[in-house]
């Protein structure tokens, strides 16, 4: 049985997740891992928000599980579109955006009186909590929750609160719950601890329930009806429990602390971000968001979201940008951030274990994001700096009495004052396409200091822009066909060719019984041989022939759901029927051509991971009958001699010409055997393990019976797809002969242009390149005394800035960039103290250099300097103190930003 927590001991976070999932093993419940903060297969989700996410379709009746009672801790996020927590961070006891949800599960087993009895059973026997403290809600017509509270377990009735409202909006109550508009819901009974009359609130259900007395640890909900669209319930056939206990709140009780930040898991990664910070003040805010920050970036970055500018990856990006702020705030200039990513795969690695083999890789990514941003931070801190006192006289001040409500908070959350100052939406936008600075992250800076930004001036500018930052967040339910009927059975792994009947037709994506010759459609069949997209593998293609002389071309296979193939093309000839009997024929060239670079994909997998290292984890893969392109965790360049020996050791197991295996088996046996998960796949509870070669892999697609089989793989290209992510890509067999003839080709091409043998163009092409640098070396020498000569002749536009202090800002012609760099460092030579700007046209856009004489540089810097003045120019750029290089695109403005640097140095030096 599980051992009770004594009431005097000390709960870690790492007990008590332990303590969870044992008691709910023991009492039958299958403890399932937590999945990806990535939803497999689900794009109406950003991120994993709650433990039910990767139960999603067993509640929908699409997929079926080898248990009906489950229990898991999930890591989950809540840092992107509707669900989102990371303007609170800093400000409130219990936001955070990366969090940990206990949770346990019944498929149509057990329901309310069981679920509710555990629930008091953990929480008052094995956890130790006080009954007298303890409080449930119940929905309000949910007599059976109340009777069970109140009869069965014996909680006074005075502390079990009917939640709802008969009147009006029947099921708009936070206890009743639902999955959408219609489908699967059902009323919530939720468990609050009373921290006792010494903090503010009051208990839920009552006007004061938003203050921190009564907390919410525990919401039980329970599935019974099915929402149908004119708003009635049907009873479900079997009712299903889904409940959810956030760890980090259960511990802060547990170890008798208000915040969650002062539980034993967040003390230490405070301890953390004080130590790589050296903040002096343990208790600064910043240091709390650091530590909430850290956690969410390592586990995205572990589940494959590196920083970028769109989607999942923007989010992260925000995420790691407001950490490294406040950063700066507590006066790092340095990265910093990525050196707390081994203390969290410390603390949590053994819940987790990818971590802890993941932390080199991690680590990479966040120092990449963190050198980056830094380049920018100073300068944009300074333009919004200037931004605020600049305003600050004619701010917008708004009356909360005629409609809008101050954005100044306390660190509780609560507004200061009745005014609010408004940031200019331009502003905002310019910090966020210049500088890189998320929205979010101005609006926090402001916040601190009692203003707002007006996001609807932000939008209007964005707009205005062609941005990939526009399409963060807007993530979609994909439309999808309008299917319930059976699944189909999958046999194409032992043939491609098969006789089956046709369950449904659709023109369109709208369901028909009759599709006409030319119709753009799609069919689904009683049982396929096609492949269906997945796991990187595209769908299959070929034909479905009806009895009657009817063609439909099938151009791809995608899975409507589990265990639903459906099939995408033209009939090209006649009429089909559903009902018809048809005999389903896989393209099998497309098929064999795929099956060879999917197995050598596998094999690529593995010699990279021993050629690179163990670090190397997969980030995604297209495997199709040209070619498999495969993206893998790494900090640098594959190299010409490890590619070299990439590919000797994947034609070596080629060689070899071993037998395939696939083994069936339940998914912790899988693990056991060692066998290696791919990124971003759904994985149900049996699973088909795939060797080949030395590789063992989770794998469902098609693959070659012997290695021999894939005849030659020939890697043809590598890439850099994100910081901290290559791209491979390889052929294989007829496609890799192809490409080495056509290598040999240009060879013959290249050696009779230049009329030597093959085995002389190296030579040859040695001697042009050496005469190709000498005739560079003149030509340079020639500019050099072009350019000094016309130096002579800008200095004399050189003016005084300051006393002793010159600026030369002017626009020169027909130079390029090198030559720009090479004349203002000239010119700032001559001036001897001074400031040389100098701004070009190249191919219509503005090129500008600025070079500062050394005395100045403790003043002046010219990275700074470029970064202002390009700003102006629509672009954006920076670089040393003593030089560096900028660009913009709007030439119109090149006179007003360069008259501006007269000002911006006289502030500096004056």
């Amino acid at each position: 049985m599980t051992s009770p927590i004594p009431p005097s001991g000390f709960a870690s976070v790492a007990q008590i997740r332990k303590t969870f999932l044992d008691f709910f093993a023991e009492r039958g419940h299958t403890v399932v891992e937590s999945s990806p903060l990535v939803p497999g297969n689900d794009p109406t989700l950003m991120f994993t928000n709650s433990g039910m996410v990767q139960f999603k379709d067993v509640f929908l009746g699409t997929d079926r599980r080898g248990y009906v009672r489950a229990a898991s801790v999930q890591a989950c996020l809540r840092a992107g579109g509707k669900h989102n927590d990371l303007e609170n961070v800093g400000y409130t006891a219990r936001h955070h955006t990366f969090f940990e949800m206990l949770g346990n599960w019944s498929f149509g087993d057990y329901f309310k009186r069981e679920a509710l009895q555990w629930a008091w059973e953990l929480l008052t026997k094995v956890y130790g909590l006080p009954a007298d403290r303890l409080w449930a809600t119940v929905y309000i017509d949910d007599d059976d929750a109340y009777d069970i509270w109140t009869t069965t377990i014996g909680l006074p009735a005075n502390r079990v609160v009917r939640i709802g409202d008969n009147k009006g909006a029947k099921y708009a109550s936070d206890n009743f719950w639902m999955m959408a508009d219609t489908g699967p819901c059902g009323p919530c009974s939720e468990i609050f601890y009373d921290h006792g009359p010494g903090i503010p609130g009051g208990p839920p259900g009552s006007a004061e329930q938003d203050g921190d007395r009564f907390i919410e640890i525990w919401n039980n909900v329970f599935m019974q009806f099915d929402m149908q669209p004119d708003g009635s319930l049907l009873p479900l056939p079997a009712p299903c429990v889904d409940t959810g206990m956030g760890l980090e709140r259960l511990a802060a009780i547990l170890q008798q602390v208000h915040s969650n930040y002062e539980i034993d898991l967040f003390r230490t990664l405070i301890d953390a971000a004080q130590r790589v910070t050296q903040c002096p003040d343990a208790h600064n805010d910043s240091l709390k968001v650091i530590a909430d920050h850290i956690r969410a970036a390592v586990f995205l970055v572990k589940d494959g979201v590196l920083p970028g500018n769109e989607g999942r990856g923007y989010v992260q990006r925000r995420i790691i940008r407001r950490a490294i702020r406040h950063g700066y705030k507590l006066g790092c200039r340095e990265p910093f951030f990525h050196r707390l990513v081994a203390d969290v795969a410390a603390l949590m690695g053994d819940a987790y274990p990818p971590l802890s083999s993941q932390v080199d890789s991690i680590t990479d990514v966040l120092r990449s994001e963190e050198e980056r941003f830094l380049e920018t931070l100073e300068v944009g801190l300074r333009i919004l700096d200037e931004a605020l006192v600049e305003n600050d006289a004619g701010s917008e001040v708004i009356d909360k009495d005629k409609g809008k409500g101050s954005d100044k908070v306390n660190k509780d959350g609560t507004n200061t004052d009745s005014t609010d100052k408004v940031l200019r939406g331009e502003v905002a936008f310019r910090l966020h396409d210049t500088f890189g600075f998320p929205l979010d992250l101005t609006a926090d800076v402001c916040r601190e200091r009692g203003w707002r930004v007006d996001e609807a001036g932000f939008a209007v500018a964005m707009d205005k822009q062609k941005s990939q930052a526009r399409a963060a967040g807007k993530f979609r339910m994909d439309k999808g066909l309008d299917y319930d009927g059976a699944p189909n059975a999958f046999v194409g792994y032992e043939r491609l060719t098969t006789d089956t009947t046709i369950l449904a037709l659709y023109a369109d994506d709208a369901p028909v019984d009759v599709l006409e010759a030319g119709v753009q459609g799609a069919v689904i069949l009683a049982q396929t041989p096609f492949y269906g997209e997945s796991g990187g593998q595209v769908g299959d293609a070929g034909t479905i022939l009806g009895a009657t002389g009817a063609m439909f071309d099938v151009a791809d296979t995608q899975k409507l759901r589990a265990e639903v193939w459906v099939h995408r093309g033209k009939l090209a000839v006649g009429t089909l029927r559903v009902g018809d009997a048809v005999t389903a024929h896989v393209d099998a060239l497309r098929r064999a051509a795929t099956e060879r670079n999917h197995s050598a994909t596998h094999l690529l997998h593995k010699a990279l991971r021993e050629v690179l290292g163990v670090h190397v984890q997969q980030k995604g893969s297209l495997v199709d009958a040209q070619r498999t392109r495969f993206d893998f965790a790494h900090h640098a360049p594959v190299s010409e001699d490890e590619v070299r020996e990439i590919e000797a050791r994947v034609n070596a197991d080629i060689l070899a010409n071993t037998s395939t295996s696939i083994r069936m088996m339940d998914l912790a046996s899988a693990r056991q055997t060692g066998a290696m998960m791919l990124f971003g796949e759904k994985y149900g509870d049996t699973v088909r393990v795939l060797d080949i070669g030395a590789s063992c892999e989770l794998c469902g697609g098609t693959h070659v019976r012997r290695t021999g089989d894939i005849g030659l793989c020939k890697v043809v290209a590598q890439s850099s797809v994100a910081s901290g992510v290559r791209r491979i890509e390889a052929v294989t067999g007829t496609n890799a002969l192809e490409h080495v003839q056509q290598q040999e080709d240009t060879l013959h091409a290249a050696a009779a242009v230049l009329k030597v043998p093959v085995s002389g163009l190296e030579e040859r092409v040695t001697t042009l390149l050496d005469r190709i640098k000498s005739l560079d070396k003149e030509i340079s020498a020639l500019q050099g005394r072009l350019q000094a000569s016309a130096a002579q002749g800008l200095l004399a536009q050189a003016r005084d800035v300051a006393p002793g202090v010159r600026l030369l800002a002017v626009q020169v012609h027909e130079a390029d960039a090198k030559a720009l760099r090479d004349t203002a460092r000239q010119l700032a030579e001559q001036l001897r103290t001074g400031v040389v700007v100098l701004a070009t046209v190249l191919q219509n856009k503005v090129q500008l250099a600025a070079c500062v004489t050394p005395d100045l540089l403790p003043k002046v810097h010219a990275g700074q300097l470029v970064a202002f003045l390009a700003a102006q120019l629509g672009g954006k750029g920076g670089g040393k103190p003593d030089l560096a290089m900028a660009g913009g695109t709007d030439i119109t403005r090149i006179d007003p930003a360069l008259h501006s640097a007269a000002q911006w140095v006289a502030q500096r030096v004056g």
